[in-house]
């Protein structure tokens, strides 16, 4: 794996003096990745896009294709496809155009996001560019088809990507049976966050999104998808009947969702907000009594990350990577469950409900994650990672 050193002047003068070449001129990246829509991949993006611009690059954001309506767009957005391609021709149409527009925007460095962006992105990229190439992992190895994750083991070991980024130390544990070629490659990034503070009253808050005033009030921000298990959330509202879910997100597993709490009884309890943008997110977190992370699997979790560091008590699933970024100098800022035992989930949830000296120890130990995720130092690590590669 490789560490890159702190370069002293680099990171004294980062921060004012612009990022330029030989000639003048703005170092330019490319910061490409699959779908556009409100999520975490797209967060981290955003973030680091804005720090960069700021360090005086120039930055382009290139999407494969649209995916939400609401989507939050950064300066400086292009995409290749309206929606995501439905048949041959207009896939090839989509990457046509994703070479296009590497050629026209002629970048220093691509970083590529997400495994169809890292795999698409970096194919195509080699084909009509010379710029180097970063691809960030923030796929967990179950969201990638085999196919996909062959391609990224041989493209990552033959020298498509010039630096893999990680952005924890359980992804680091999990890539560790990759080639070793491949592995020379990776470098640890910890995800920055936002800071989500809770600027309004959970009355306010509320109301701002027609939710019950006088109920407890679980909820999630998360892309409706399988493996992030949201129907463990629904299956608690039976046992609770004084207890509402809200979620804020969209998916393709919304009409499953529906169906679940329609089949339990509960439709009128269960709240789908749809996608919230990330300039609303705290106004929804001050909504919650409980923040519930069911997840089946992630890499970093960063909207219990956020939620966490808001204050919002959390319980999240038992992995070993939310057990890692969920805590601060060894102290843990949210309850761990096996969210698959129903009993388990239900009783951590009420007992945060009901224990106001556990709520607020979590959120003491949580106020370090502002410290440990620093967007600043996430930013920083890229100018270092760009002023090797580049």
């Amino acid at each position: 794996m490789l560490h890159y050193q702190p370069n002293k002047d680099l990171d004294e003068t980062s921060a004012a003096a612009p990022a330029r070449n030989g000639g003048g001129r703005k170092l330019h990246v490319l910061l490409a990745q699959t779908q556009a829509e409100n999520a975490g991949a797209q967060e981290i993006s955003r973030l680091l896009g804005a720090g960069l611009t700021a360090r005086g690059y120039r930055v382009t954001n290139l999407f494969f294709f649209r995916k939400s309506d609401s989507f939050d767009e950064p300066p400086e957005t292009l995409y290749c496809a309206p929606s995501r391609p439905g048949n041959p021709l207009a896939l090839l149409r989509m990457l046509w155009t994703l070479g296009r527009h590497i050629r026209t925007t002629r970048p220093d460095a691509v970083l590529t996001f997400q495994h169809f962006g890292n795999v698409i992105g970096a194919g195509v990229t080699r084909l009509v560019s010379r710029a180097p190439i970063v691809a960030n992992q923030v796929s967990s190895a179950l969201a990638m088809s085999r196919p996909v994750r062959t391609a990224d083991i041989v493209m990552g070991s033959l020298g498509f990507f010039d630096c893999i980024t990680l952005n924890s130390k359980d992804m680091e544990r999990e890539y560790s049976r990759y080639p070793a070629a491949y592995r020379s490659r990776m470098v640890h990034v910890p995800h920055g966050f936002d800071d989500k503070a809770l600027t309004l009253s959970k009355e306010a808050a509320r109301g701002q999104f027609n939710l019950p005033p006088d109920r407890v009030l679980i909820g999630c921000a998360a892309r409706l998808h399988p493996h992030k298990r949201l129907d463990l959330a629904i299956g608690l509202l039976p046992d609770q009947p004084s207890w509402h879910l809200a979620l804020a997100g969209q998916g393709a597993d919304e009409a499953r969702l529906r169906q679940l709490a329609n089949d339990l009884n509960v439709s009128d309890r269960l709240h789908l907000l749809g996608e919230i943008p990330p300039g609303r997110m705290a106004d929804f977190l001050a909504c919650l009594d409980v923040f519930v992370f069911p997840t089946q699997a992630e890499t970093f979790g960063l909207a219990a990350v956020e939620a966490a560091n808001a204050g919002v008590p959390s319980v999240v699933t038992d992995l070993p990577v939310l057990r890692e970024v969920l805590s601060y100098e060894g102290r843990p800022t949210a309850l761990f469950v096996d969210a698959s035992d129903h009993a388990k989930l239900s009783a951590a949830v009420s007992r945060l409900v009901t224990d106001k000296q556990l709520r607020d120890e979590l959120r003491q130990n949580a106020k370090g994650l502002r410290l440990r995720y620093s967007v600043d130092a996430m930013v920083e690590e890229y100018v270092r990672i760009l002023d090797r590669v580049v």
